[in-house]
């Protein structure tokens, strides 16, 4: 017997068995679905979503509108110049003395691990007492979160530097280019090449963390968020509308980070 026979027949048993299979796994699959649909249904007061009045949301749209802004300006505030102090200081690490070394991995651990909230709350009200400068509610919470982005892009960034091959960095040596140049020139572009996705990833969460804001009532969209529900009363409204907007823009911002990578991940794949 031949191998195309055998391989012809093994096919063809796999089909068949695969056809008496496909029908029990549909059967199943849908009794699942309607067994999940009717608990669901058993559970949900289509009346009380009834009474809902999403009106509010039209009601204060430009207090929405306009709390959505400011989010959006701290967080990117926050990451542009988290950017830049990280990459000074990833280039510290890598090429830094040691006394220099030990204390940016310190503040890197130290802001890495701890909680954006304990953060906050340290700037706002333990920073005046140690250093008699008051900062208002917005400026804390911006530098609470420039220092958490900075250090999550400080890693981010070295990861980066040290991805570029070494060949550039005896190029340029070999063209006796300045230090300075040869950062900005050679290494740094093609390093911010390979931190562009992760540097998306981490602007996401970061426009998600900044809802912890509210807690000093900076005046961001879960500021105004609050102070809507509390003065209409219609929290469920309110609450359910911001969900969706920070869905909406995370996943934007995801499938942008997602394409990023994909387009850049090519371009080099191409290059080698």
């Amino acid at each position: 017997m031949s191998y195309q026979a055998v391989s012809g027949g093994s096919l063809l048993a796999s089909k068949k068995a695969l056809r008496q299979s496909l029908p029990w796994s549909y059967i199943i699959s849908t009794v699942i679905a309607l067994a999940v649909i009717a608990t669901v249904l058993n559970f949900v007061n289509f009346k009380a979503i009834a009474a809902l009045d999403f009106t509010v949301v039209y009601q204060y749209r430009y207090t929405f509108l306009w709390a959505i802004g400011t989010t959006l300006g701290i967080t990117s505030t926050a990451i542009v110049i988290g950017l830049i102090v990280g990459i000074v200081l990833a280039v510290l690490i890598i090429q830094g003395p040691r006394p220099v070394r030990m204390v940016v991995t310190a503040y890197v651990e130290i802001w890495r691990n701890t909680p954006l909230i304990v953060q906050l709350f340290w700037v706002h009200f333990a920073m005046p007492v140690v250093t008699g400068v008051n900062t208002t509610a917005l400026q804390s919470g911006l530098i609470a979160m420039t220092m958490q982005s900075a250090a999550y892009l400080t890693d981010i960034a070295r990861t980066g530097i040290l991805a570029v091959p070494k060949g550039q960095y005896e190029a340029a040596e070999a063209l006796g280019l300045p230090t300075w140049s040869k950062w900005v020139d050679i290494i740094l572009p093609q390093a911010l090449r390979i931190v562009i996705p992760p540097l998306a990833t981490i602007a996401v969460g970061f426009f998600k963390a900044s809802a912890i804001l509210s807690l000093l009532s900076v005046g961001e969209l879960m500021t105004q968020t609050k102070n809507i529900a509390t003065y209409t009363h219609k929290p469920i409204e309110v609450m359910t509308f911001v969900g969706l907007v920070y869905w909406a823009l995370g996943y934007s911002f995801g499938s942008l980070a997602y394409k990023l990578e994909d387009i850049l991940g090519s371009d080099q794949r191409a290059r080698r």
